[in-house]
């Protein structure tokens, strides 16, 4: 069948571009390595290899722009785009349509690598043979998870430009291929409703671009083990060490953003394993960072250098193999599903993994016991493997033997200088603080993989039900630690400091931090003393910090760098510590109505329930639900925010809209919206509401009554309905039994109802009636109001009547349950991100301009 509309020949073009890639980065990697080795035909594999990396560049932008195409115009005839985009969605959310799958991803994060090569080309000099070898070599990988070829019944990669609609799978047999023009009938999934923000547009590329940059200081890493350069590569490659900082720290920063900001689990961060996934190598790469610092010229401490630039490179490969792999799917909302790329990815972490290993131990028997027992466990691991035993524990063996094996090559062979680090160094402390960071790292890298160690050792481990209280009881130590260090390190001199001296510089600040941090504690009610001090240590950074860029270095912005980077650490910490801690959920449910029947979730303690037109008491506000409206696929839900004034009348403060993001096919997904004050964020986002609109709701319920209550009455007696106040005055038997249609020898007895809305009055008599020795009770309904009543008990004991009251479910008032809460400076969080960017930019710009002066 010949299918009408189709455009077959773009993605041929984008396949053509794809195997290009793959090929031209294989032939770029291969030459480079033959550059490396010093020889006279150096040069010429040196011109073959940078030509074959600026056409593997070529091809890299030739795949973007072709799926650009592709998905700006709907080419719905392919599976990726069919799967990430439709014809609703505006235009703007392309980018975010690009990079929502993983080959999307992985073609985001060869790209940013194709400007780091060629940018490397050009400044790397005499180390560009070994790192361009590297970073090719890590193309190889990357491109290859877009082949989308079989080798041996085995899928390579999953290729966009190959994938048709109506040849998937999942597809292929749906009655609409069938049709010559089916692309006429059908429209695409569509993006992931979380994604629809303009943070997604901004926030994956900053964070691939941070993931890219760690393979800089691995691939300088390499080249020093390489070409046992061991300090040489430290000074290029420590701008590219602290611009990986930077840019990966402002990404994670902005994925805490985009939670705050789109996400309603109240809050910037969860600990969540996607979150911890991209923190953890950030850690490393800060630590990797401060040790060049320190070992740019000596060899101290080389080990932990290496190290960490290389472990940082790993756990951006650990924590892909984490995401894509679908073994996260239970704990993350946030991670992949697995598309059958999981060994590919296994195999692209343990050759990056051996690699540097290898090159870390230094001694050659070293070397070859370390093969042998590699080579014994590969064998073990994929015979287990083709047996179908996926369970064995042959991988977690293995990466143990490298530890001991690292550890032998440490001690007993890695170059380092004989004379070792006084106890009043700046070395000493800042390879203290790397330790730190280590540790901090593996404690969360260790328990975001548990999901591993149960598939691996088939095992039932299940985390914490308050994750969030076991990372914290870990990882605020860690942060005080660290904090103290960044407040006392830059007080150090290299190789020697006079104590006294040191503690004369450090004394104003250690008592400002201590009174300071005393009184901020008792003012914010602290209960635990590990907040006091975590308090005291940020505070104890910022004033050490702002007293050494302002008495130390004198002023001097562009040598405050690091000073003033250490500042936005540190607030940061304490903007965190103060608004998680004292976050205030407002929203307890004070409407007198149960919140139990719509979910267990949602809890009357953390939630309000706020029906439209009624002011209810909300923390230090009183709040107004004034109905909803429908923009698109967004549903707002307005709020106005009251507070009362001296003469007891009510002043409006502002307005919230929190909004649900209607989705049929994968789900409707609540956004919160946020009113930003100086000291404090009133933040909200709504639990439960009806989402369709009242003309909807009223035409399909037209002349329905809601479910009957029960209300148990005396005299005198009210209840209420959503639109009117009932009070029973009293009960009557004088009643007309024939205009009632009853027999003479039937009981009946009428209750006298006075039902009043805000203007009028209006009476129901409800009988309660018993004929032939049972009870037929006869409703009376009050039609303006869309009320019915229904008298059908009497208790003579205690003097009460039953009355069931029902309303007319287009008479019912719209309501929402909304959660309310306050974080109270929760600006100093975001003050201290944007001030920690700006010092680690005048940090890395100082860098360069040393290196540069001194190559002058």
């Amino acid at each position: 069948m010949e299918y009408i509309g189709e455009h077959l020949w773009i993605g041929k073009i984008g396949n053509v571009f794809v195997i290009l890639s793959f090929t031209f980065a294989l032939l770029a990697s291969i030459a480079y390595f033959f550059a490396s080795r010093d020889n006279e035909e150096t040069l010429s594999w040196k011109r073959l290899a940078r030509i074959a990396f600026r056409i593997h560049s070529v091809a890299v932008i030739g795949i973007v722009s072709t799926l650009f195409i592709m998905l700006a115009n709907h080419y719905f005839e392919y599976e990726y785009v069919w799967h990430h985009s439709n014809k609703e969605m505006p235009l703007r959310y392309i980018l975010s349509c690009f990079w929502e799958g993983q080959e999307g991803s992985f073609l985001l994060w060869t790209f940013w690598h194709v400007l780091l090569g060629l940018i490397l080309q050009r400044t790397a000099k005499n180390f560009e043979a070994p790192v361009m070898a590297t970073i090719s070599f890590v193309q190889v990988f990357l491109a290859s998870m877009l082949l989308g070829v079989f080798i041996f019944e085995h899928r390579i990669g999953s290729n966009p430009f190959t994938v048709l609609l109506r040849e998937h799978p999942d597809f292929a047999n749906t009655p609409i291929f069938s049709k010559a023009d089916y692309l006429q009938k059908i429209d695409g999934r569509g993006l992931n409703p979380l994604l629809q923000n303009y943070w997604m547009t901004i926030h994956p590329p900053t964070l691939f671009l941070g993931f890219a940059l760690t393979v800089v200081p691995f691939a300088y890493a390499i080249a020093g083990l390489w070409k046992k350069q061991y300090t040489e590569w430290i000074k290029p490659a420590l701008p590219w060490a602290f611009s990986g900082i930077m840019i990966l720290g402002t990404g994670v920063l902005m994925g805490g953003a985009w939670a705050y900001e789109a996400l309603s689990f109240g809050g910037f961060w969860a600990w969540d394993p996607v979150e911890n996934a991209s923190l953890v190598p950030w850690l490393t790469l800060v630590g990797a960072g401060h040790v060049m610092l320190v070992n740019r010229k000596n060899a101290q401490s080389l080990f932990i250098t290496f190290f960490l630039s290389i472990i940082t490179f790993i756990l951006i490969l650990y924590s892909t193999f984490l995401t894509r792999s679908g073994i996260l799917g239970e704990s993350s909302v946030h991670a992949f599903t697995d598309l059958g790329m999981s060994g590919q990815l296994l195999i692209y972490l343990l050759f990056f993994l051996y690699l540097g290993m290898m090159l870390l131990i230094i001694d050659r028997k070293l070397k070859i016991y370390y093969s042998v027992i590699t080579l014994v466990c590969a064998i073990a691991w994929f015979s287990l493997m083709a047996a179908d035993y996926t369970q064995s524990p042959v991988l977690i063996v293995w990466i143990l033997a490298s530890i001991v094996f690292l550890v032998i090559g440490r001690i007993f062979h890695f170059p380092q200088q004989q004379e070792e680090e006084s106890l009043w160094s700046r070395e000493f402390w800042i390879f203290i603080g790397a330790l730190v960071l280590i540790i901090s790292s593996f404690q969360i890298i260790f328990y975001t993989s548990l999901p591993v160690w149960n598939k691996l050792f088939d095992l039932k481990m299940a985390a914490a039900k308050d994750v969030i209280s076991v990372y914290h009881l870990w990882q605020i130590p860690f942060a005080i630690v660290i904090l103290i260090l960044i407040a006392i390190s830059q007080f150090f001199k290299y190789k020697q400091t006079d104590i006294k001296v040191f503690g004369r510089q450090l004394l104003l600040a250690l008592i400002a931090a201590f009174v300071l941090s005393i009184a901020a504690s008792i003012a914010l009610h602290f209960t635990k003393p590990l907040y006091g001090v975590l308090l005291f240590s940020g505070l104890f950074a910022f004033f050490a910090n702002a007293d050494y860029a302002l008495r130390i270095i004198k002023g001097n912005i562009k040598k405050a760098g690091a000073s003033i980077a250490h500042i936005g650490f540190a607030l940061i910490l304490i903007g965190a510590l103060i608004s998680t801690s004292k976050k205030d959920i407002i929203s307890q449910n004070t409407s007198g109505k149960s919140l139990e029947s719509l979910g267990e979730k949602i809890s009357n303690s953390d939630n309000i329930l706020l029906t439209q037109g009624d002011t209810l008491p909300m923390g230090r506000y009183f709040v107004t639900y004034n109905g909803k409206r429908f923009e698109g696929i967004n549903i707002y839900f307005d709020v106005d925010y009251f507070t009362r004034n001296a003469n007891g009348t009510f002043d409006k403060e502002f307005s919230l809209s929190p909004l649900v993001q209607t989705n049929p096919r994968m789900g409707n997904i609540a956004e919160p919206d946020t009113r930003h004050f100086l000291t404090f964020d009133v933040y909200t986002h709504v639990t439960y509401a009806d989402l369709a609109s009242l003309k909807e709701r009223a035409s399909e319920t037209m002349g329905e009554y809601t479910e009957a209550k029960n209300y148990s009455m005396k005299k005198g007696d009210t209840i209420f309905s959503s639109n009117a106040i009932i009070i029973f005055d009293s009960l009557s038997t004088n009643v007309d039994k024939a205009q009632l249609g009853i027999s003479k020898d039937d009981i009946a007895v009428g209750a006298s109802l006075r039902v009043l809305d805000i203007t009028k009055k209006y009476e129901a008599t409800p009988m309660y009636v018993i004929h032939e020795n049972k009870i037929q009770p006869i409703a009376s309904k009050v039609d303006e109001l869309g009320l019915q009543f229904m008298f059908w008990k009497i208790n003579p004991s205690n003097g009460t009547i039953e009355i069931s009251l029902q309303e007319k479910k287009e008479n019912v008032r719209d309501f929402i349950v909304m959660q309310a809460m306050i974080f109270p400076y929760i600006n100093i969080l975001w003050i201290g991100c944007i001030v920690m960017v700006i010092g680690t930019v005048l940090a890395i710009l100082e860098r360069i301009k040393r290196n540069r002066n001194k190559t002058t």
